[in-house]
C-alpha cells in the first residue's frame, strides 16, 4: 500500500508541476528561471507545512504522509526534502550542520551539475566523431 500512495501522489506532483510549469508560469521569462523558483518555493512550503502539521498537531494516516510528503512533493519538486530536513536540523539545534547542509547542496548541486554536462558533453563529441569517421 506504500507504493501505491507514493505512486499516486507522484503522478499528481508531476502533474501538477507539468501543469503550472506550461499554463500559470514561463519558465524561461528573461534571464532568470523564475517558473522553477516558483515551483522549487511552493514545493518546499506545502512538504514543511503538511508533515510539520501533520507530526505536531494532527494524526493522520501514514499512507496519506507518504502520498503528500514523498509522493507529490517528492515529483513536483525535491528540493523541497532539502528544506524539510534543514528545518529539522535547525529546530534540533544543529545549526552548523544545517548551514554546511545548504552550502554543500548549493554549491555542490551546481558543481555535480556542471561536471554532469561535461561529461555529457564528451560523451555526444564521441558518438559524434564515431559516426562522421
Amino acid at each position: 500500500m506504500d507504493f501505491l500512495a507514493v505512486g499516486l501522489g507522484g503522478f499528481l506532483g508531476a502533474a501538477a508541476r507539468a501543469w503550472l510549469a506550461n499554463h500559470l508560469i514561463l519558465e524561461n521569462s528573461g534571464n532568470f528561471p523564475f517558473g522553477t523558483l516558483i515551483i522549487n518555493l511552493t514545493g518546499s512550503f506545502v512538504l514543511c507545512f503538511f508533515m510539520l502539521i501533520t507530526v505536531d498537531r494532527l494524526q493522520v494516516n501514514s499512507n496519506l504522509r507518504l502520498a503528500v510528503g514523498t509522493g507529490f512533493c517528492g515529483a513536483y519538486t525535491t528540493f523541497s526534502t532539502f528544506s524539510l530536513e534543514n528545518i529539522n536540523l535547525l529546530r534540533d539545534g544543529r545549526y552548523v550542520g544545517a548551514f554546511a547542509y545548504i552550502v554543500i547542496t548549493a554549491f555542490g548541486c551546481v558543481l555535480f551539475g556542471w561536471l554532469g554536462s561535461r561529461a555529457g558533453g564528451l560523451i555526444a563529441r564521441k558518438d559524434d566523431a564515431e559516426t562522421e569517421g
